[in-house]
């Protein structure tokens, strides 16, 4: 998952008046008085303001929400006389930074001002910039008023298309082109009153208090009320992010799951900000209308078959609290129905994020499975391989790694000396077969690709007779990438470039396995980081050496990860071609929920030999 960049504080004043200029959208004004500016003139018809860096005076509008909390406060006003055109916002944010403005909704005010340009999480984050007013002072010349009316967000203001393709450039000094694209359109909006209608949620309320919506909710919808991510060029225009500005104390923010329903009206300012782009900040809430969401459990194995799972812990640690593992565990022996072999993912050591030299886990995996036994679950055991200290990424001095659990009344677990944390693994031939030279084994452990990053973790077992290899993976994260409403269009996807190689390496062992023996059975899994669409899927299940089992479901049940409204795949289970006799299975039982015990799905894939 992305890593939330922190929101930088007071912004910065970016000008741009000579490349405006330059670019031949700006006449320079030669005063900014109130006779000659109002909002709209001060927001352009393009992403930055023609005024950036400018002085302005007495630009007359209504407020029409205040921001009293944190260090990012001010308020939103709009000129209730628009001009005509669709691609100059009317409302503007003014800054005040941690001082309360004492203005509410309602007053008329002629605000005077520094324009300014403020790129959430840092210019170099990628974002877009929020045009704002910043070293502001205002008058109230009258109380009262009504507001202006909000701009409703659905299929007819919201175009399909999300945004103009400018080969991975800037889009800032690009016209905006509202009718044409989604994020020209909520960009013309930005600082004015917008709502939502009956909106259903497809993203779950978060510990930051906000959840996503869409206003489109036709338009991909999963089997169970989200918004399907299924291809890089449909990044499903109708999501928008809800937050609050009205007080907790006066109305909690609703806690939704996945296709609940925010009943009535929202309203309130379009924002935009680095934990998710364009936001309604909502001085109006919707009633949440329960849908029911139920989360899934999967059917039991039967006795011939064998029961693969995979599942993200995230950053699991003795130092968790007790009820996360209570959680975990009666996920695995009830929804999960006590896989014979789990892969487990970010399984941290012993004492969790302190950075003190400590890679041993045995404690975090005894306190997992002594967890599943008290839940009723099976005496599992485990396999995995202590990490070189501080070199596999994740939350620092957490030395996450992937780990295999196994009931041994089920399945064996073929130990062979010889696995460490830097002694790649080799396929080698036995009585005909393939076999692996150590067990648990990492697959190219120093290879370049996996810098910073876990490396797979190889075991071989024996289930009814039957020799299975199974690969345990958790690829790079997306950290570093752009946003989907990255100023940059198409965003560049630079950490898809590691995961990519990373695939090729296992992909490459697994030729290897089926190379020495061609019905070898092969089992893939874990958490890829990526969806099945991408270069990375493309290049693990190159020359047909493995099957992703996801791209057997139907088209509406592909995902097991929500983020910002989308729900994607980035947890894969694949199989080699021997292993065809298979039913597949994403338990939803995290990631549209808003308590959650990850934030991933886990999977089973269950086979008959």
């Amino acid at each position: 998952m992305p890593a939330r960049r922190p929101l930088l504080r007071p912004p910065t004043v970016v000008s741009v008046v000579a490349a405006a200029l330059a670019a031949g959208l700006l006449a320079a004004p030669q005063s900014a008085s109130a006779a000659e500016v109002r909002i709209h003139d001060i927001q352009g018809t393009t992403r930055i303001s023609p005024l950036a860096g400018r002085q302005v005076s007495g630009v007359p509008g209504v407020v029409t929400a205040v921001r009293a909390f944190g260090s990012a406060r001010g308020f939103w006003y709009q000129d209730p006389h628009p001009d005509a055109n669709p691609a100059t916002s009317e409302g503007i944010f003014v800054f005040t930074g941690s001082a309360t403005p004492d203005v509410k909704a309602g007053d008329a005010v002629l605000v005077s001002g520094t324009v300014s340009e403020f790129y959430p999480g840092g210019e170099d984050a990628g974002l877009q910039s929020v045009t704002e007013l910043t070293k502001a002072t205002w008058t109230v010349t009258s109380s009262g008023n009504a507001l202006p009316a909000a701009v409703v967000l659905d299929p007819a203001t919201l175009p399909r298309r999300y945004a103009p393709d400018a080969r991975g450039g800037s889009v800032e000094k690009l016209p905006l082109k509202p009718g044409t694209y989604a994020l020209d359109r909520l960009e013309s909006l930005e600082g004015m009153r917008v709502s939502v209608e009956d909106a259903p949620v497809v993203g779950p309320t978060s510990a930051h208090k906000d959840l996503w919506v869409t206003a489109a909710p036709a338009h991909n919808r999963t089997a169970r009320g989200g918004t399907l991510y299924g291809s890089y060029g449909d990044p499903n225009s109708g999501r928008v992010k809800v937050s609050s500005l009205i007080p907790y104390a006066q109305r909690p923010f609703p806690v939704a799951n996945v296709g609940d329903v925010l009943a009535g009206t929202t309203a309130g300012p379009l924002d935009y900000d680095n934990f998710g782009g364009y936001t309604l900040q909502a001085t109006e809430l919707g009633t949440l209308a329960d849908k029911g969401l139920k989360r899934e459990t999967t059917r039991k194995q039967k006795s011939g078959e064998l029961a693969v799972a995979t599942y993200n812990v995230e950053n699991l640690s003795p130092r968790t609290p007790q009820a996360k593992f209570d959680r975990l565990a009666s996920a695995l022996v009830t929804n999960l129905a006590s896989p014979d072999i789990v892969a487990l993912e970010e399984v941290q050591d012993n004492d969790g994020p302190t950075d003190d030299g400590v890679v041993d886990a045995g404690q975090t995996l005894k306190k997992l499975t002594d967890a599943i036994a008290a839940a009723g679950g099976p005496s599992y055991q485990w396999r995995q391989i202590d990490p070189v200290n501080d070199q596999d990424g994740g939350q620092p001095g957490g030395n996450i790694r992937t780990a295999f659990l196994f009931n041994p009344a089920r399945v064996s677990f073929d130990d062979r000396p010889g696995g460490d944390s830097t002694t790649a693994v080799e396929v080698v031939r036995e009585g005909g077969k393939a076999a692996l030279s150590a067990s648990p084994g990492r697959v190219a452990p120093a290879d370049e690709a996996w810098k910073n990053s876990r490396k797979p973790l190889a075991g071989q077992f024996t289930f009814r007779g039957k020799r299975v290899f199974v690969v345990a993976n958790h690829f790079n994260s997306k950290g570093g990438d752009q946003g989907l409403d990255s100023r940059f269009q198409p965003p560049a996807r630079t950490s898809e470039v590691q995961r990519t190689r990373q695939a090729k390496l296992v992909n490459a062992f697994v030729k290897r396995l089926l190379a020495a023996d061609s019905q070898a059975n092969v089992i893939v899994a874990g958490d890829l980081n990526d969806y099945q669409f991408s270069p990375a899927l493309k290049a693990l299940t190159a020359g047909g050496a493995l099957t992703d089992q996801v791209t057997k479901l139907p088209k509406k049940e592909r995902y097991g990860y929500v983020y910002q409204g989308n729900s994607q795949v980035l947890d894969h289970v694949l199989t080699s071609r021997h292993v065809s006799r298979t039913d597949y299975d994403i338990v939803h039982i995290n990631a549209e929920f808003a308590d959650q015990a990850s934030d991933h799905d886990p999977q089973v894939l269950r086979w008959t030999p």
